[in-house]
């Protein structure tokens, strides 16, 4: 706990045998709970989540029988999680588990609903340009909607109260934008703080063109 808050972390993971135990070996121990949810993985996964659960008593591992995106693996974890502040954040090593005392704390303090943790410092490498580039078009488009200002509309890492925490509907990458615009309507008080990106070069990014079209939807829709 921290604050007298319950902490719940909620990792959507897909093929990241490699990096989910560094991730889940630094997660701070004011958390409470860890649900890592293996998003039908093709390769060890959850394997190793499930190992480092009957070390770690706070992780429980689930796993979906099929890829059905990011957002279901998400919607997955909320039902999976009991904490009154939930974190979500990736499971391939790019988000700092030691970030995560600073997206909780506006929240602990009462002095905010959902904390955005914002990409302001990138790390061994930087973004393509085309993800550079599709990341200030949404961007652009949602501060439009919202008419205010939001620095990293896109950012994975994030945490909500209970209360605002919204129904999760769609099942990719799209996700992060539904959250957004639902917490907005539901009057969220909505914050960011400075985090950490560890961008890796070497690793092909999972966003194509399918998830522009799914963001178009998204947003129209939300």
């Amino acid at each position: 706990m921290l604050g007298g808050k319950r902490i719940s972390v909620v990792i959507p993971a897909y093929n990241e045998e490699e990096r989910i135990a560094g991730v889940l070996e630094r997660i701070p121990e004011f958390v409470d709970e860890v649900i890592v949810v293996d998003d039908g993985s093709s390769d060890g996964t959850y394997r190793v989540a499930k190992r480092l659960s009957e070390m770690d008593g706070r992780i429980r591992a689930v796993r979906l029988e099929r890829n059905c995106g990011k957002g279901c693996a998400m919607k997955r974890g909320v039902e999976e999680s009991t904490g009154e502040i939930v974190v979500f954040m990736d499971a391939d090593g790019q988000h700092k588990p030691e970030d995560i005392a600073r997206l909780v704390e506006p929240i602990v303090k009462g002095e905010a609903d959902m904390v955005i943790g914002a990409r302001k410092v990138e790390e061994r490498g930087k973004r393509p340009l085309h993800r550079r580039l599709s990341n200030i078009l949404t961007t652009r488009l949602i501060r439009l909607k919202l008419r205010r200002h939001v620095y990293d509309t896109q950012s994975g890492f994030r945490a909500f109260r209970r209360e605002f925490l919204p129904e999760i509907e769609s099942n990719r990458y799209e996700v992060e934008t539904e959250m957004l615009l639902k917490a907005a309507k539901m009057g969220a008080r909505i914050a960011e703080v400075p985090v950490s990106m560890i961008y890796d070069p070497n690793r092909e990014g999972r966003f194509g063109p399918k998830d522009v079209l799914r963001f178009i939807r998204a947003y129209l829709r939300f």
